[in-house]
């Protein structure tokens, strides 16, 4: 054991280390360090305040720094315990001790042994541009004449090999088999590994080499491993293997916000945990600090749904002064505006900042709506778990055609659709066209029409950029025009150039195409709906309002406004006010979950959801939505049936708005709305 000097506690830190501020529960985690344990930690129950006192409290009962080990899943979250970390213990202690991701660990396990499996020390990690240049020259050598194969596909199911060990295909002499089999093989021979490789390969050499694992065991005696519902099997058998005969493993998380099983995640891990190591210590925390006993209340009555689930109730000291309210609406333009209302409302009449409220969805391509409501009513917000709407590539191609059609001496954008999707408009001839232009003095498009410009290409590229032309021609006079249909003739147009088609072959995975062709439909509803209003200047109108709303600031963590977040990346954040929309059935539980018998995740998602929650928790459904461009019936999901109604309103969208506000609230609320409008 290293010197005691150590590991002493610096005189800082005792101030802020006491045990007496922390509950039973909390305090029997931090105190209970030697064996296995298990410590359930619900919404809000102060898990790393519990986990980080509980590494501190090692130190202080002589734990050498050196021997202990904390693993979280990124590295923000590594940083920020580092950071706490630091705070708390002495400056050499925090440096001793190891707080790392997963990757991260499994590297310092390779860099000093990955010559046992065959590999050099110097490695190098393949990042995701790197994989697909090696898998895009594999397809291009490998494939016949009439097969063919996406990338972004190939890669997506060599990683799900990898990490599920399951074959790549049923089919041994496919193309794909063809391709995993040499892509290792190559990645091999080039000394490189990917990421599923950091983890795959450091339980290997820990599996085949008794001196490398007695080396990690002897070095780290005890392991920590934070938000364990997410971890995989291979993770699972890493922090087995480490864990030597002693087995000190503390395990933190909670399986009722195991949401991520859909990227490999294994809830078995936490709940048959007794079977992965002997006779564990498990306590669970279920005093809430975040939500309101009304929320916890009606959050509790949904999970309890779930079979096989660690049993817990949360709850909590703080009172209830709003029920759970519930509220249906007419369509989702009522459900936006509703919100977008109330929002303005709670910052005029109750001095409410835009950063204390959140708006989460199951769907990115729900954010749409809500982005151009907030934009048009001037509040500021931030998306956290996605791109904003309008950033999303596949809708700044389609408003690069757009653009085109209203000005066709735009080159950027010409760059951007001239070839998107492929028409046979290769590089050199953009080349080629890029420097004539210079010459002429003129725009690219005007370049594309010049004789001299198409004498200089093979005539089958001459004959793509004249069909390109004419498709653009065809369609800018009639969607300039006046009181043009420019929304329908759009739509016929991204059916012209087999955009969607293009998306499919493009996309990863099927859950990826279904949610950019949702995006674009969106965006084409969008157009629609403005056509509708029948303005004098319609599209020019649509793409000034559009350039106006992106002239914000770029979106960072310290930006303040309105949050609107997927529930999946929700998870391990807190908001005063909290609006869960569109929860309804198709959409939360998703459709695809009832297809996969996934929809016990579903149901942990709407709870995570709605302990997000600390004061106010609304719910909304709309009884009809626009999917692909048709008016759907939607109907309430079916997790709101599973609720205890004791902490609930329910509601129409008439009620929730009918409801009277006294004068000065009313004065605060106009005048608020006079600002945000800019008016006099």
């Amino acid at each position: 054991m290293r010197h005691r000097d150590s590991v002493i506690i610096s005189l800082k830190s005792k101030n802020k280390f006491n045990l007496s501020q922390l509950n039973p529960a909390q305090r029997e985690a931090v105190e209970h360090i030697y064996g296995p344990v298990l410590i359930l930690a619900g919404a809000g129950t102060g898990k790393t305040r519990t986990v980080i006192s509980r590494l501190v409290n090692m130190l202080r009962q002589g734990v050498s720094s050196t021997s202990i080990l904390a693993v979280t899943f990124t590295n923000k979250a590594a940083n920020e315990m580092r950071e706490r970390i630091r705070g708390m213990v002495s400056k050499e202690s925090a440096k001793e001790m190891t707080v790392c991701t997963f990757h991260s660990l499994c590297v310092r396990i390779l860099r000093k042994d990955i010559e046992k499996l065959g590999y050099k020390k110097n490695f190098t990690i393949y990042s995701s541009s790197d994989q697909v240049g090696l898998i895009r020259k594999l397809i291009s050598r490998k494939s016949a004449k009439d097969e063919s194969l996406d990338h972004n596909l190939a890669i997506s199911l060599i990683s799900r090999s990898k990490n599920k060990g399951v074959p790549v295909s049923d089919d041994n002499d496919s193309l794909i088999s063809e391709i995993e089999k040499f892509y290792n093989k190559e990645l091999k021979h080039l000394n490189a590994v990917d990421f599923d490789d950091l983890l795959i390969l450091a339980v290997q050499v820990l599996k085949e080499n008794v001196d490398v694992i007695n080396f990690w065991r002897e070095r780290f005696k005890y392991i920590t491993v934070d938000e364990f519902q997410d971890t995989n099997k291979k993770q699972m058998e890493l922090v087995q293997l480490l864990s030597g005969s002693e087995q000190n493993v503390c395990v933190v998380g909670d399986d009722d916000q195991s949401i991520y099983g859909w990227r490999g995640a294994e809830i078995s891990n936490i709940l048959e945990f007794e079977s992965f190591f002997k006779s564990p210590k498990v306590i669970t925390l279920e005093q809430n600090y975040r939500s309101n006993q009304a929320i916890l209340h009606t959050a509790n009555s949904s999970i309890l749904n779930n079979a096989g689930r660690r049993e817990k109730s949360l709850w909590s000291e703080k009172s209830s002064a709003d029920n759970v309210r519930i509220i249906a609406m007419p369509g989702e333009e009522e459900e936006s505006q509703f919100v977008v209302d109330e929002i303005l409302e709670m910052t005029a009449t109750e001095k409410r900042s835009y950063d204390d409220i959140a708006v989460l969805f199951r769907m990115n391509s729900q954010s749409r709506l809500f982005e151009s409501k907030l934009r048009e009513y001037k509040i500021p917000y931030r998306v956290i778990g996605g791109q904003s709407f309008f950033d999303r590539r596949e809708i700044k191609d389609l408003l690069g055609y757009l653009l085109i059609i209203k000005n066709p001496d735009d080159d950027i954008n010409l760059l951007r659709i001239i070839n998107n999707p492929p028409r046979g408009i290769g590089n050199t001839t953009i080349d080629i066209a890029v420097e004539k232009s210079k010459d002429l003095g003129c725009s690219l498009y005007t370049t594309l029409e010049d004789g001299d410009f198409l004498s200089m290409i093979p005539p089958r590229s001459r004959s793509k950029v004249e069909s390109f032309v004419s498709l653009m021609e065809s369609y800018r006079e009639p969607m300039i025009s006046e009181y043009s249909s420019f929304g329908i003739l759009f739509d016929q147009l991204v059916e012209e150039i087999g955009f969607t088609d293009f998306l499919q072959r493009n996309c990863k995975t099927d859950n990826e195409y279904q949610n950019r062709r949702n995006n674009v439909f969106e965006f084409i509803s969008s157009l629609k709906d403005y056509e509708q209003r029948g303005k004098k200047n319609g599209m020019q109108d649509f793409l000034d309002d559009v350039a106006l709303q992106q002239d914000r600031d770029e979106d960072d963590d310290s930006s303040l406004g309105v949050n609107l977040i997927t529930l999946h990346a929700a998870k391990g954040l807190e908001f005063s006010d909290v609006y869960m929309v569109g929860v309804e059935e198709g959409m939360l539980p998703h459709k695809r979950s009832l297809e996969e018998g996934t929809k016990d995740e579903e149901r942990r998602l709407f709870y995570v959801g709605m302990t997000r929650a600390m004061n106010r928790l609304t719910i909304t459904y709309c009884a009809s939505r626009k999917k692909y461009g048709e008016l759907i019936r939607g109907e309430q999901s079916s997790f709101l049936e599973e609720l205890d109604p004791m902490h609930i309103d329910v509601l129409s969208n008439e009620e929730a708005i009918g409801a009277p506000i006294d004068e000065g609230d009313a004065h605060a609320y106009f005048s608020r709305m006079k600002e945000m409008l800019g008016e006099d």
